[in-house]
């Protein structure tokens, strides 16, 4: 870092990342003294970035506020990290809104050096994905932020949600987190309307308005280990329940939490699950490669053994 141009936007960068550092320990870090690091500043003044500077020796240096930054300047692996992370989330369903990469990749293209945006683009242009992409539905941007940020201030929103059915309620939620599962967005919390805890769909969330009310800190409550059990819990056509000759530790290895509740049983594991399809579970249960034993429904046994005539036909072929 040793032209003056070079440190003058490292300061910059400082400044926009950390607020506040004071000129000690801004000079410290762009390896100059404190009188070089206040010309420094005053360069940035005059390029039209404006920096003020608290009293005395230990007064912070900060951006003054509402000032917007000049397109940022990236180097080749925080473009290609920047881009790829676009991509890779509009793919998973991280993104937010239908056609925000797109619009935000456009832009930083567009403010990248031709050498630099040719390469990053050669990668979009080549890389290849062996998962299929999510073709859920994106949460508006608006309402990611808003959920976000009354669950960190622990605000009470006023939620208006439209059902699979597409019937619109209105209610108030205290939001105590978001989770991100399987390619979509969901909010759980305690939900007033039904004072019970619920969990919600980012994507069928009509609106959502923060109130003044606050909701006291919920504790323990572990937002995932919920969004997980309430989606392993909806009701489908049939109840399994399979008796696995493993360890529990070797089934929850094997099994994730959104397939089936897994518990510990005199003789195994206790496999309790949910399906509207009994063929596709007598395939997973003959994928797993271990012993078991079905307890109901019976229709599954039935399909078990259709499954293992299937198979020895395919082997005699």
């Amino acid at each position: 870092m040793s032209h003056p141009v070079t440190r003058v936007l490292a300061l910059l960068e400082l400044l926009q990342a950390r607020p506040g550092l004071t000129g000690v320990e801004l000079a410290r870090r762009l390896e100059v003294d404190e009188r070089t690091l206040r010309r420094y500043a005053a360069r940035l003044g005059e390029l039209g970035v404006p920096v003020e500077a608290g009293r005395g020796r230990y007064g912070g240096y900060r951006l003054l506020p509402g000032y917007k930054l000049p397109p940022l300047m990236f180097t080749e692996d925080e473009a290609a990290a920047v881009v790829l992370g676009l991509v890779a989330g509009h793919r998973t369903g991280l993104a937010v809104g239908e056609s925000a990469t797109e619009s935000a990749l456009a832009k930083i293209r567009r403010v990248l050096p031709q050498g630099l945006r040719e390469r990053v683009e050669a990668v979009t242009d080549t890389v290849g994905h062996t998962s299929r992409a999510v073709p859920a539905a994106r949460p508006a941007a608006d309402t990611l932020l808003t959920l976000a940020a009354a669950a960190r201030a622990r605000r009470r929103v006023r939620l208006r949600y439209r059902s699979w059915r597409g019937e619109e309620t209105e209610r108030e939620l205290d939001p105590y987190g978001l989770v991100f599962h399987a390619g979509r967005w969901y909010v759980t919390g305690l939900d007033r309307l039904r004072e019970a805890i619920r969990t919600f769909r980012l994507d069928r969330v009509v609106s959502a308005a923060p109130l003044e009310e606050r909701f006291p800190d919920p504790g323990a409550f572990d937002p995932v280990a919920r969004v997980v059990e309430s989606l392993s819990s909806v009701p489908y056509r049939h109840e399994i329940r399979v008796l696995l000759e493993i360890s529990l530790a070797e089934a929850r290895r094997r099994l994730p939490p959104t397939v089936a509740t897994l518990s510990q049983a005199e003789d195994g594991v206790l496999m309790v699950a949910r399906a509207e399809r009994l063929d596709g579970m007598a395939t997973m249960l003959a994928g797993l490669g271990l012993p078991f034993t079905v307890l109901a429904p019976d229709a599954l046994r039935e399909e078990v053994t259709a499954l293992a005539g299937r198979l020895r036909s395919y082997a005699a072929r």
